[in-house]
Order: C-alpha cells, then structure tokens, then sequence
C-alpha cells in the first residue's frame, strides 16, 4: 500500500469513520440539496474529492497520451463515438444521468467543483436512491436523502449495477456480459460473484477512488487493465499443456464459453429505419425490434463470443476522421495479430448497426437526439445533424446517410465453473464444429492437426 493511502486510512480508522463504519449518526439534515450531502462527506473524508476529481469516472476521459496516428488525445465516453446512442455532445442531461456527479447539464459543466461529486450514487446502502434518467445526474425528487445518507457503506453489485448494467438504454444493452442476472447470480453464471461472494470492487477497486479496469477510453490507451493472472498467476492449472495455451490464449476464451445467458443482449440498431410509425414487435426473447425514436434492433442470448487477436490496446474512431462509408467502419480497431507476443486469442461482443454519416464530408455525424430541436424531439436528421455537429464544431454540409459501423466490447465477466469451461475438442476437431476460425486467426488450419505453425506466439 502506498503511503499516502496508508496515512489516509489511518486517519480514518482514528476518526472512527472508515466504510464499514455505522454511518447514520453523522447525518442530521435536512439536506435541501444533494450537494449539501457531499459538503457533509467531505467534512470527515476531506482531500477525496481532489482524488476523484483526476478519475476517468469523474471526467469521462484518460490522461492525455499519444495514439497510432501520432496525435495527442484525451479519449473517454466524454468524446467517443458508439453505435448506441452514438455521443455524450448536445446530449449530456440524458447520457449524465450516469454520470457520477451533479449537474452536468451542458458544455459549461464545472470539473473541478468537488461538491457536485455524488457520493450516494456509489454508497448508497438503503437501495432506494435513484437519479433522474434525464436529469444531469441529479437525484430523483422523490429520494430522502438523509435516510440514503444515513445508509452509506461499502459499495456493492447493486451500486454499480446502476449504471453498467444498464448502458444504452436498459439492462444487457451494451454489455452482453454485465446485465440484471448479474446483481444475484448463480455460481454457474458467474463463479466469483456467485458462489464466492465476490462484489465489484473486490477486482476493481483502486487507490485514491481511482477505479481499475480497461474502459474504451483506457483501451485506446491501453492503461488501467486488470487481469485474471492478477490473482491466479500465469500458470494456474495442473495440466501443463493448458498453462501452455496461456500464451496465446485470453483466460477469458475459455472460461466465458457463451455471455448473455439468461438475459439477451442487443446485437444490431439501425438508426436509419427511425421515426416510422410502424407495428412495433416482440422477438422470441420479449424484446422490442423496433422503437420509432430509435429504428431496428436485434437481440440474441446465450451467445458465442467472436474471437480475435489482441494486446490491450484498440485504435479508436475520433470526431471527424473521414470514412469509406460503403465500408463497415470500425468504431474502435483491435490491435494486435499472431505474430505480436503481447497479443491474446480473445472474446468479444460484436456489436453492429448503421448510423448517420455527413455524406458530402465523409465523416460520421454526432446528432442531437435528446432535447428542444432533437432528434427525438422532431423527427428530423437534419436538423439534429446540424445542432449536434455545431456543438462538437464540425461542419455539417446539410447531406446526410446511414453507414454500417462495428465496435468491439470485450467480454470479461459470467465466468462459468471450471468444469463448464472449454474442452480441447471445442476449438480441435478434425471433424468440426469448431469455435476459432483459424484461418482467419492467421494459422494456416487447426494448429493442432497442422504443424506449419506452433500453437502459440
């Protein structure tokens, strides 16, 4: 432990007032607003919001660095595309909602104001505390926040679950491996949390509130990941042929054998098929195929992962990088191949859909889509393109169309028991099915039955 962390600790341990402390005997209230409640924290915890304001939870961005292009960049949820809801710009009083703070509402929003840091949305033990889905990251009215405050603890599943369960929209969205089953799962969905009672903070938890764990921003950068080695070393089994596998074999290939497998995951959103007033229907799994705000999805369960090489690190679709739009984009480019030795065999969800691009300038379009003249508002894509490309300063030329897009979100979580990982034959048979398409994997067939290549890097 480092020092300043150490004389942190001790101080709080002195004070009586660490996270496992009772802490409803000091809150008195009333709290006339959610910062008032923050002003109390910092009372007893003073210097964390200094902390938490240099995190990417706070900021929604890294730390500057230089990416493959050559230029230096700060990347983060702040200023990255998604196939999703596409960008935080012009939209930040919905997409803050998740925001762990108060009020960031626009542009003008004050990073280095301590008291807008919401300490409940994290600590929360009474389970009643909420925030407005379209509120810039205030609590919903309905909230006593001095019974929340009174309940403050130690965070849990349910407190991250809030937001990472439930990016884009609603639970499994984003993430096929992080959704609702996850807040109580079974040991077989997921041995950590559920047989050994692990909570998020168990693996993520970092110094001074900074969270660990390789987001899209840290990707980019290929900082702040967190492994299973961490824990179980690099070669954690008996068998010596499987520890072998370790070099070239994400652990997470096969211990995850298929994600979403109780509750499905989106898979595909056209944006170019909105504002129709057409039937809305339910797939198999009882979720919508449409929404006319949104246009066409698709959901899959119990699903497969897609498999590729990779070392960390990801080159990332930044605002106004010219596109071939009769080519899939690639809103964020895996790094990494068979002949890099940092590299992995490694499971990802794929996620596919269309959306705007300017079709004179070649670029794809950061809409408006929540609020007065958005999308969502008038059913216009170009009106929405214009005030959504003036908010990033981009030039809109007044054409727009619809490009396919993918993005790679790597598959982490719903680590199934040992004896529900993968067998040889899952990926090696001379008869098929088989899981890797090695060819495309860069061997020139299964390795196992083909000694062009060594199986390994």
């Amino acid at each position: 432990m480092k020092i300043p962390a150490l004389i942190i600790t001790l101080l709080a341990l002195s004070l009586n007032i660490n996270a496992q402390t009772d802490h409803s005997g000091f809150f008195e209230g009333p709290f006339n607003s959610p910062q008032d409640v923050t002003r109390t924290c910092l009372d007893c915890h003073p210097m964390v919001d200094q902390d938490i304001m240099k995190t990417r939870h706070w900021n929604w961005t890294g730390k500057e660095f230089t990416n493959s292009g050559g230029k230096k960049v700060k990347l983060g949820k702040q200023n990255l595309i998604n196939n999703f809801c596409i960008a935080v710009p012009s939209n930040w009083p919905r997409c803050t909602s998740c925001h762990i703070g108060y009020g960031w509402k626009d542009e003008s929003f004050d990073f280095s104001d301590g008291r807008n840091i919401d300490c409940l949305i994290c600590h929360d033990g009474s389970g009643t505390y909420k925030k407005t889905p379209t509120g810039a990251g205030m609590p919903d009215p309905s909230v006593d926040l001095l019974k929340v405050a009174k309940s403050v603890g130690p965070t849990s599943i349910n407190n991250c679950s809030i937001c990472h369960f439930n990016g884009g929209g609603g639970t499994g969205v984003k993430h096929g491996d992080m959704d609702e089953s996850m807040l109580n799962p079974s040991p077989q969905l997921d041995v950590h949390m559920g047989q050994l009672g692990f909570s998020c903070s168990d693996c993520h938890a970092g110094d001074n509130h900074a969270i660990l764990g390789a987001s899209h921003g840290s990707m980019a950068a290929n900082k702040n990941h967190i492994s299973c080695t961490g824990c179980h070393g690099e070669r954690p089994h008996r068998k010596k042929i499987i520890n072998d596998h370790g070099s070239a074999v994400a652990c997470e290939t096969c211990h995850i054998p298929t994600y979403a497998r109780e509750e499905p995951t989106k898979t595909w959103w056209d944006w170019s098929t909105a504002g129709s007033n057409k039937k809305v229907e339910n797939d198999e799994y009882g979720m919508p195929t449409y929404n006319k705000k949104k246009g066409d999805f698709k959901w899959d369960k119990d699903i497969v992962p897609e498999y590729y090489w990779h070392n960390g690190q990801a080159a990332y679709y930044l605002q106004g990088d010219v596109i071939q739009p009769e080519q899939v984009v690639q809103l964020n480019r895996l790094t990494g191949n068979i002949d890099d030795p940092h590299a992995k065999i490694t499971p990802f969800k794929v996620m596919r859909g269309k959306q705007p691009y300017d079709s004179r300038n070649n670029y794809l379009i950061i809409p408006k889509l929540f609020g007065k003249g958005g999308y969502w508002d008038t059913y216009n894509w170009d009106k929405a393109s214009e005030k959504g490309m003036n908010q990033v300063g981009l030039p809109y030329s007044g054409r727009y169309d619809f490009a396919e897009t993918e993005m790679y979100w790597p598959v982490n979580h719903m680590v199934a028991p040992a004896s529900q990982s993968l067998k040889c034959t899952d990926c090696h048979s001379k008869d098929g099915p088989e899981r890797l398409n090695w060819k495309e994997l860069g061997y020139n067939g299964d390795p196992m039955f083909n000694n062009i290549r060594d199986f390994g890097n």
